[in-house]
């Protein structure tokens, strides 16, 4: 089985002074989230797309899934409710498929970001044809810009590594589901605190494995910032993806 997991449960802190939390902030005529959640349901190999929100937004997001999608579409969505951190967040979806489907060895799951709407289809067909094969997926782009390492205090330039090894993670992150929850489930609490991407949890684990890169694209960008939106409703305006 395959199954596609958004990620909706940050707060948006860094967008600014806004009343909702970035992922429901509307994107041309249609919330960010809603736009997300079309690229994986355009998706045929998906048997489900596990919706992930912090408890506060639930019913604020199932009112928005009811009114911009099908009732033959909303049979493939799941709405579940995420952890205290992103780790917990990506564990809730995973925690809600093992439960309500059952694993099997071979089950995968693709998580992505729901501030990137605008992934491509080519990234998630590689993203799902690379977990298959390899267990663990990171998408990313390389890193256009020099890479500065910081001593501690950040006041002085401590390494600059060769760009040529240097990518800049995105999303969509894909596993095979027994692999990363195995993974997760060998952390230390410390361990656990200190993780910031999916990735890491297999690097981490005991029996840590590799994890695929699959390229990604400029134009699947996280909107973080008010710039961010700004920036995505220009392409918006352009007509999105070529």
């Amino acid at each position: 089985m395959k199954y596609a997991e958004i990620l909706a449960g940050g707060k948006g802190t860094r967008m600014g002074n806004t009343k909702l939390p970035k992922q429901f902030l509307n994107l041309g005529d249609q919330p960010i989230i809603i736009q997300t959640i079309e690229k994986f349901l355009m998706n045929s190999n998906f048997d489900g797309i596990i919706v992930v929100v912090s408890g506060d937004w639930i019913n604020y997001t199932m009112d928005l899934i009811k009114k911009y999608f099908s009732s033959n579409d909303l049979k493939s969505i799941f709405l579940v409710q995420g952890g205290v951190d992103r780790s917990e967040t990506l564990m809730s979806g995973l925690r809600f498929i093992e439960s309500e489907f059952g694993l099997n060895e071979d089950d995968i799951v693709v998580t992505h970001d729901a501030v990137r709407p605008f992934v491509s289809q080519r990234i998630i067909e590689e993203n799902i044809q690379a977990a298959i094969e390899f267990g663990a997926v990171d998408t990313v782009v390389p890193s256009i810009d020099t890479i500065v390492k910081s001593n501690t205090e950040r006041n002085y330039i401590e390494d600059i590594p060769n760009r040529d090894v240097m990518f800049q993670g995105q999303t969509p992150q894909s596993f095979n589901i027994s692999l990363i929850m195995d993974a997760y489930n060998q952390l230390t609490d410390d361990e656990k605190l200190i993780l910031t991407d999916a990735a890491k949890i297999v690097l981490l684990s005991k029996n840590a494995g590799k994890v695929k890169l699959v390229m990604g694209e400029q134009q699947n960008f996280k909107i973080t910032t008010s710039f961010d939106l700004r920036l995505a409703e220009s392409l918006i305006q352009k007509g999105g993806e070529d």
